[in-house]
């Protein structure tokens, strides 16, 4: 059982009433438009959205892992697409603080920070998934630049972003073939995007980028050559917490439109949640949005008490992300033909919580994952 602070209780409430007043009026024209409105977070900026977890005299909150769970659950409630460049986002920040020199700093996160920049992180390939171990594309240093070769696919943001931190198997002469992350900035080091356009999430600027022989300054290393692999381990238990979070808070939306739908929509002379049938999927919804957020919650306070979660964590990500689909289908049976309808939100969640299965490690990766922890034995080869 978690019981929210006083602090915590007001911070919430501060960002419901925001987001219906500010977000809720534009999701449904972005979407639609495949557009994202970065200037919202600037604004989301004062409840801690932008670094919010960093400590103060980096520019954040000190915001814990429990509190920043909390503003994923809001934003994904929201609008999922929101809560995806968010985690992007904050991704890029947290790494940005963690390992950048403080030349780095200056050019990469002060501007995102403050909402002055948009990043995005380039890891997956189209023979890579899942397993990032296997990247291929390749950076060779050559005098005072890496020469850059490979394709990146799924890329979140990648449409929107004027720099990413990508990931690249490096060759130099204290590196031979382990990975290393840099900071590549479009104008400075150009390269050729593409444009994705998928079933979920469409406001997230997904592309392929495409780098042929592309120069990167040496001075745009981010952090030590051939040490990236294990850092990105370290952060997959925060990032797929977040997912979860924000398929909670969708998942709480699509309840809360089918409970005012039930209630208020007659059939038969009578509201639709007085039928058994009706009740019997409000029930269903709500059993699942409530242990998906317990689940959630309790990963989070395990990062914060203990600083790791992995089991906790992949197990939140595997039940939340599956649990927040199938109570958007659930919700588009409740509302019957209206569910199906482009201009209202049911259509939109039950396209976007589809797409939280898939990162940060499939619903399958995942179980192989608890599997492993709690087995003691690896079905991964």
């Amino acid at each position: 059982m978690f019981t929210l602070s006083s602090e915590q209780s007001m911070l919430r409430d501060s960002i419901r009433r925001f987001m219906k007043a500010e977000i809720a009026p534009i999701v449904s024209r972005h979407d639609q438009d495949r557009t994202f409105p970065f200037e919202v977070l600037g604004k989301l900026a004062d409840f801690g959205y932008l670094g919010g977890r960093l400590p103060e005299e980096e520019g954040g909150m000190g915001m814990d892992q429990l509190t920043w769970a909390l503003l994923m659950e809001e934003a994904g409630y929201a609008w999922l697409s929101l809560r995806t460049i968010l985690n992007i986002t904050n991704a890029a920040i947290n790494k940005l603080a963690q390992e950048a020199t403080l030349e780095q700093k200056e050019r990469f996160l002060r501007p995102l920070l403050t909402n002055q920049r948009r990043c995005f992180s380039a890891i997956s390939e189209p023979g890579t998934g899942s397993n990032i171990a296997q990247v291929q594309t390749r950076a060779d240093l050559q005098g005072d630049h890496y020469v850059l070769n490979g394709r990146k696919l799924w890329i979140t943001n990648g449409a929107f972003g004027d720099f990413g931190i990508v990931v690249a198997r490096t060759f130099s002469p204290d590196c031979q073939g382990q990975l290393s992350t840099f900071l590549v900035e479009r104008d400075v080091s150009p390269f050729e995007v593409r444009r994705v356009d998928t079933m979920v999430l469409r406001s997230t600027g997904t592309a392929e980028l495409n780098f042929d022989n592309v120069r990167i300054p040496r001075e745009n290393l981010l952090g030590e050559e051939g040490k990236a692999l294990k850092k990105m381990l370290i952060g997959l238990d925060s990032a797929r917490v977040n997912i979860a979070m924000g398929a909670v808070g969708a998942a709480q939306s699509a309840l809360d439109l089918s409970i005012d739908y039930a209630r208020t929509r007659t059939q038969f002379g009578k509201p639709i949640g007085s039928f058994q049938l009706v009740q019997k999927l409000i029930v269903d919804m709500t059993i699942r949005v409530e242990a998906a957020r317990a689940l959630g919650l309790r990963a989070a306070a395990a990062l914060d008490s203990e600083g790791e979660a992995r089991t906790a964590a992949s197990i939140a990500k595997l039940y939340a992300t599956e649990a927040a689909h199938e109570v958007a289908s659930m919700a588009l049976q409740v509302h019957g033909g209206l569910g199906y309808a482009t201009d209202y939100p049911i259509e939109r969640i039950f396209r976007d919580t589809r797409g939280g299965t898939i990162p940060e490690g499939t619903t399958e990766v995942q179980t192989l994952i608890v599997g492993r922890e709690i087995l003691g034995i690896s079905a991964i080869a």
